[in-house]
């Protein structure tokens, strides 16, 4: 309790500094993950793609990202076993976003799309296992976790394959598919704008004080996919059959058509992304915040300050203006070859599983998730459209990130523990 009473000015602006570097480093990895499709699919430029992320990043991040945070704050250690050394968890929850903001620089560095999710759960459980105790950890809510990570790539992945095949059947296998391109992609727009709306009113806006009745939320985002529908019907008038470029690729006006709904898909991913992602910088900021403020006391439950999200959210923009472009070329172009009616699938899939589990609070990896969409839709065009050798690459450094992040994190306590501690 004195330690925290004394260096209290202290720990909070280490907690920004690292909080904000940890969101940096977010934004340098994961968000390039999520425009990734947009951009390789060539639906949108780099520079279309970071104003994009700009907005609806951080859209997410403030508007839908309480959920998740609180589960990184204090659903991962219980906080019961530190009431009478709650320094232990300010110096964890200071150590843990150095060490996975420090790992994800060096996997920026060399174009990993690894998961920011894995780098900051990975680094909390191992303080919390190492530097408390064993029992320390939440080990069923980590089980949860771990199970998450395997279930939302699988389920993005089936999403991605059956919204794939059913541009496949009601596009691009019939007789005229520019005309029925134009017919049936107002509907997938609809359907961008009800997912993503859903999940939003549902659970995320409840710490801006709007609690909504399930039907309510359910009519309000008729409305506001109606509205993405009628304004994407309106941009898609301006597309006209381009005969000359058909006869090189057959498909060609039909893409342009997509390129219009990758648009929409490319907002309600950057969105999904923040409103899942900043938890992962920003809920150990708020923990440490919230002991700090309490004066020692580890309250169960604690009000998510305003500041403490927008803090994530500049955090997360920055990140991908400064250092995006490293990582965005991995998912976009390396993986399979993706033109935007492939794209639209994976990164809608990837959407609707984001903002459904952040909706319900799990921290669930969005690079798993986006790669299991992308595979998705590759397999819907047979094994033989992946390449294996990327996807091996991201598969191994996915495993090295949580033993990465533990041994960073477990470094930095001690070392905070030293300095700071009688």
């Amino acid at each position: 309790m004195e330690i925290i009473a004394q260096y209290a000015d202290v720990f909070i602006i280490l907690a920004c500094v690292f909080g904000f570097f940890m969101a940096w480093g977010v934004g340098a990895n994961d968000v390039a993950n999520a425009m990734g499709t947009s951009v390789g699919s060539k639906a949108i430029t780099i520079k279309q793609a970071i104003v994009i992320a700009i907005m609806f990043e951080f859209a997410g991040a403030y508007l839908a990202g309480g959920e998740v945070t609180a589960t990184i704050r204090k659903g991962i250690i219980d906080p019961a076993l530190m009431s009478d050394t709650p320094e232990l968890l300010v110096f964890g929850m200071l150590a843990s976003p150095l060490a996975a903001g420090i790992w994800l620089l060096v996997a920026t560095h060399f174009g990993w799309p690894v998961s920011t999710t894995h780098s900051i759960v990975g680094a909390i459980v191992g303080f919390a296992a190492v530097g408390i105790s064993v029992e320390a950890v939440a080990w069923a809510k980590v089980g949860k976790i771990a199970a998450s990570w395997v279930v939302s790539p699988l389920l993005a992945g089936t999403i991605a394959f059956f919204l794939f095949r059913s541009v496949q059947n009601l596009i691009l296998e019939k007789d005229d598919p520019f005309a029925n391109a134009k017919r049936y992609v107002p509907f997938y727009m609809f359907l961008v704008g009800f997912v993503i709306a859903m999940v939003t009113l549902l659970k995320g806006l409840k710490h801006v004080g709007l609690h909504l009745s399930y039907l309510e939320a359910t009519l309000w985002s008729m409305v506001i996919g109606a509205v993405v529908m009628a304004i994407g019907v309106m941009l898609l008038k301006n597309i006209q059959r381009d005969e000359q470029a058909d006869k090189e690729f057959h498909f060609s006006s039909v893409e342009k058509v997509f390129g219009v709904l990758m648009m929409f898909t490319a907002c309600a991913m950057a969105f999904a992304h923040g409103s899942n992602d900043v938890a992962n910088a920003v809920g150990p900021l708020a923990a440490v915040v919230g002991v700090v403020q309490s004066g020692g006391e580890i309250a169960s439950k604690s009000v998510m300050p305003s500041w403490v999200l927008l803090l994530g959210a500049g955090g997360i923009v920055a990140g991908l203006v400064m250092y995006g472009h490293k990582v965005i070329a991995t998912v976009g172009t390396n993986i399979t070859e993706l033109t935007p009616s492939r794209g639209f699938a994976a990164t809608l899939a990837a959407a609707t599983t984001v903002v459904v589990a952040s909706g319900t609070g799990l921290p669930i990896s969005t690079t798993h998730t986006l790669v299991g969409a992308v595979l998705g839709v590759g397999l819907a065009r047979g094994i033989a459209a992946l390449n294996m050798n990327i996807v091996k690459t991201i598969f191994l450094s996915w495993i090295i990130t949580l033993p990465a992040g533990a041994a960073l994190s477990i470094l930095f306590f001690f070392v905070l523990k030293g300095v700071f501690g009688n």
